[in-house]
């Protein structure tokens, strides 16, 4: 597979559980944060976007502007620090406790080889003609799906074009601000591959937003 990069979101604000810190609140051991940075060993960069303590070496930092603007803020705060020519993208909240390497590389898999979906037109860049003749579109976004069909926006695994580009529209849209605006406005009109957890162990899009979201996954890591 292509060389990725990961975002990671941690700027929420806890309200749920108090107003703690919660991407430092410990699971099995270890901050939540910091297992989702696990799970994305392999990527470079890595960047935490929010409030971080001490991290691991490599990780970088940035704020979303303005502080506490939201996931949408912070992404295009993210966006700001790779490489122009990087490709693939993990978007992922940091209160994935569960979260795997496995899981990562399946989602990533699955944009690589999935192309979405089919609508009719003619051939274009990123996409190919089926034996039916239709056209498949290249996705855009692969991102897991719980047992109610519900799209975990923040586990997922873009193609960072589409990415910046879903930024940008949605800059566009409000007057040039992303402050407040919506995670799930960044998958309108975009291809989404929706990938269903097949493998063994717990969810790996379970986050924690309770104390009893935190012991559940304390258990689970049992």
């Amino acid at each position: 597979m292509t060389t990725y990069a990961a975002l990671v979101l941690s700027g929420g604000a806890g309200r749920r559980m108090g107003g703690v810190d919660k991407p430092a609140r410990p699971v099995g051991g270890r901050p939540m944060l910091h297992r989702v940075l696990a799970a994305v060993a392999d990527a470079a960069p890595r960047i935490v976007v929010g409030p971080a303590g001490p991290l691991p070496e490599g990780v970088r930092v940035t704020r979303e502007q303005p502080p506490g603007g939201g996931p949408v803020a912070a992404t295009a705060a993210g966006l700001a620090l790779l490489d122009p020519g990087t490709t693939t993208v993990a978007l992922l909240a940091a209160d994935l406790p569960l979260l795997t390497p496995t899981a990562v590389a399946d989602l990533r898999r699955a944009l690589q080889a999935s192309g979405g979906g089919f609508a009719p037109g003619d051939p274009a860049s990123g996409r190919h003609r089926p034996a039916d003749g239709a056209v498949r579109l290249a996705a855009d976004v692969a991102c897991y799906v719980d047992g109610d069909g519900r799209r975990q926006q923040l586990c997922g695994v873009w193609r960072a074009a589409a990415l910046r580009a879903a930024v940008d529209r949605l800059a566009a849209e409000r007057g040039g601000t992303l402050d407040g605006a919506p995670v799930r406005g960044l998958l309108a009109g975009t291809v989404v591959r929706e990938v269903s957890w097949s493998g063994s162990g717990p969810p790996p899009w379970f986050d924690c937003d309770t104390d009893e979201d935190v012991r559940r996954a304390e258990e689970w890591t049992r």
